[in-house]
């Protein structure tokens, strides 16, 4: 009886070797922690470079990093959806002419219509939820591939973005610039700007909070735990980055701060992880993208999924476009040109999978800043705008290219080698993941037969 008892204790609380440091970042599965060294790599690359040509580094400069965020924070919304897209199985070539049109709707609606901004505001939301419905009609139910119906998109409405604006810009008034060109409110009599610098503290808080939670409640309910010092440093890292962040844009030139469109995106990425990480919906299509013909027999609605990722694409779409034409004080004719590549790029880059059922929004979130920092990098060197065009596909098409090619050869992915994973934990979550994908913390898996559950 006493060594049964010792086996079952040996068994059950034993902490497997080495789970501290895999579960330093986010548990097993560090798929896509890799690329977070690439941003970091490419930061201080670039830091270092414009230090040698200028005399002193742009790169983590506060205004620069601030551009950056106005500069690209529609791109990283694109890849939010972009992302629940991919992993349903699909692909949306129409993301940059749906942002133009509902641009140039509302820009029409508060010019000629003297609509309220608020309400134009509105007016951009269910158009972009109209467009998506109709995509998302023809792909679910009627069974055309999302890339054909979505090619079709981009001509019809990029047609009508010229249409209904007559291929002119048109003006939009000062109030709802605010969204795209606005900055967090400053005031006291502090040197940087205290609004931002409350954010990142308040941010720092969470993280630490979060992680003590998290430990409670898996004492609580009995779980096994990560050393102590995992979540320590887990922690005191994160909020070492939050508030060293939160300091470089609050020390921005007079009258910036963190702008508006990053508290804009903040919000969509914290509720659209939880989404896909924490809710049956977001389950489901991490079963549909990872095996449909499973996830329908267990129950999951394939084309209620489709419809949704589709209607859902086209409303972050919207959101996009109005922030840029806020930012751009006008919508214009050429406005969204090339951004559905730059989002596609990001998710990819970010570690989804080209065939689906892999992918995380905060993978595309740091996907989209590698392109965002390397784009910027490359113009603070002078490099012309042809080279940084070649330099971006060669980085798209060798991110994605040799990380396949491992896979293919049954090496482990490059990125989970980044990650630190070993071939041995590689050759596991090969036979847990069949034949089904689901999202527990990065890319986690669960049997068909569980996906109904609550």
């Amino acid at each position: 009886m006493s060594t049964n008892t010792s086996s079952t204790s040996s068994t059950t609380t034993a902490p497997e070797k080495g789970a501290g440091r895999r579960k330093l970042f986010g548990g097993a599965n560090l798929r896509q922690f890799g690329i977070l060294g690439s941003l970091v790599v490419i930061i201080l690359l670039f830091q270092l470079l414009t230090y040698l040509k200028t005399g002193r580094g742009l790169t983590l400069d506060s205004n620069n990093l601030i551009n950056v965020i106005n500069q690209y924070s529609y791109i990283l919304i694109l890849a939010i959806g972009m992302v629940m897209v991919i992993i349903a199985g699909h692909i949306d070539l129409s993301v940059g002419s749906v942002a133009a049109f509902t641009g140039i709707v509302v820009a029409k609606s508060m010019s000629e219509w003297n609509l309220p901004w608020p309400l134009a505001i509105v007016l951009g939301l269910i158009v972009g939820a109209l467009i998506g419905a109709w995509q998302g009609f023809w792909v679910a139910y009627i069974g055309v591939p999302a890339f054909i119906v979505t090619l079709a998109g981009m001509l019809i409405f990029r047609g009508g973005n010229q249409f209904i604006g007559q291929s002119t810009s048109v003006p939009v008034p000062e109030g709802f610039t605010f969204i795209g060109a606005g900055y967090i409110p400053d005031f006291g009599p502090f040197p940087f700007s205290a609004g931002t610098m409350i954010l990142g503290i308040l941010g720092a808080g969470w993280i630490i909070y979060h992680e003590w939670n998290s430990r409670r409640v898996q004492k609580k309910m009995g779980s096994e735990m990560a050393p102590l010092w995992t979540s320590v440093v887990k922690a005191a890292f994160l909020a070492l980055v939050i508030l060293t962040a939160a300091w470089l844009f609050a020390n921005g030139r007079p009258g910036t701060s963190f702008p508006i469109s990053g508290i804009i995106l903040v919000i969509l990425v914290i509720l659209y992880s939880f989404i896909t990480r924490n809710t049956i919906g977001g389950r489901h299509i991490y079963a549909v993208g990872g095996n449909r013909l499973a996830a329908t027999l267990s129950g999951v609605k394939d084309r209620r999924v489709d419809f949704f990722v589709m209607m859902n694409m086209s409303i972050l779409a919207a959101v996009a476009g109005m922030i840029y034409v806020a930012r751009a004080t006008a919508s214009g004719p050429q406005d969204g040109n090339g951004w559905e590549l730059d989002a596609i790029a990001a998710v990819f880059i970010g570690g989804a999978a080209v065939s689906g059922g892999i992918g995380t929004v905060i993978g595309s979130i740091v996907g989209g800043l590698v392109m965002a920092f390397l784009n910027n990098g490359l113009q603070l060197l002078g490099v012309g705008a042809d080279l940084v065009s070649i330099i971006k596909g060669l980085v798209l098409l060798i991110a994605v290219g040799v990380d396949v090619w491992s896979k293919s050869q049954g090496r482990p992915s490059i990125i989970g080698l980044w990650g630190g994973k070993r071939k041995g934990r590689f050759e596991s979550a090969q036979a847990q993941e069949a034949p089904t994908v689901v999202p527990d913390t990065d890319n986690a898996t669960s049997q068909p037969a569980d996906l109904t559950r609550n």
